[in-house]
């Protein structure tokens, strides 16, 4: 039986506050760009990923598509309102969270290595509090430690108590990609995916293997086979459908 979405699960009630104000943003600097469905599965991947989304139901890609392309019919009117924000990272136009803070002349030589400069591409972290990824603001600061390098990095959507120093080779990597449906059988026995785990109050990624997979034919609703993984963190072990995977990127 499919437990991943449940009939009583209370419908998508809107946007917060913050998610408007950045589309709003994000809809001054590019336009058109927008209505491009991996930056729409972007945006609404970091929307469920921050605290201020805890407690309400998920945000679809579809949703956001929506919201841009019911604003861009109205772009002059809307653009009256948007106050004068600074530019998004030439990287992709599209997130301003993407930007490393400007380095202390206190510190000079002390600067983030060029591979991790979330400006450049965008990164994923580890969260030695429950084992779950969370997309990266930035990197705050590097130590070596016991011959180990780590990084301090802030999460998007969590303010600074949330900080945390984590160890780059082990929990640091570039931001994983979702699935297509037309991309499942990529999808081996034995592989390394990260899993959303929709629940009632939060919506977070975890790491899990692939045990088991049921080929089934595709339907107008997409891919309808069903992967067995086992979650790294606890083990325990689950039937997903393909829309709850993305490809770990290594």
């Amino acid at each position: 039986m499919d437990r991943l979405r449940p009939r009583e699960r209370p419908a998508f009630s809107g946007f917060t506050k913050a998610e408007i104000e950045k589309m709003e943003k994000l809809l001054k600097e590019s336009g058109e760009q927008l209505l491009n469905r991996e930056i729409c599965q972007r945006i609404a991947k970091s929307f469920n990923r921050s605290s201020g989304r805890a407690g309400k139901p998920i945000v679809k890609w579809n949703e956001v598509h929506s919201w841009f392309q019911n604003q861009q019919q109205n772009v002059p009117e809307a653009s009256k309102n948007v106050p004068m924000l600074a530019k998004a990272s030439p990287s992709n136009g599209t997130d301003e969270n993407l930007e490393m803070p400007k380095e202390d002349s206190s510190k000079a030589g002390e600067r983030i290595p060029d591979s991790l400069e979330a400006g450049k591409l965008e990164f994923e972290a580890r969260s030695s509090k429950d084992g779950a990824w969370y997309d990266v603001d930035v990197f705050l600061d590097h130590r070596f430690l016991s011959g180990e390098f780590e990084v301090c990095v802030r999460f998007i959507g969590f303010g600074a108590e949330e900080d945390e120093w984590v160890n780059v080779k082990k929990s640091v990597r570039q931001r994983s990609i979702p699935l297509e449906h037309s991309e499942c059988h990529k999808v081996k026995v034995g592989d390394l995916v990260l899993c959303f785990q929709e629940k009632r109050d939060q919506a977070i990624y975890y790491d899990a293997h692939v045990l088991e997979i049921q080929r089934r034919l595709h339907d107008i609703r997409g891919c309808r086979c069903l992967f067995l993984l086992r979650y790294d963190h606890d083990d325990s072990e689950e039937r997903v459908r393909l829309r709850r995977l993305c490809r770990v990127l290594r």
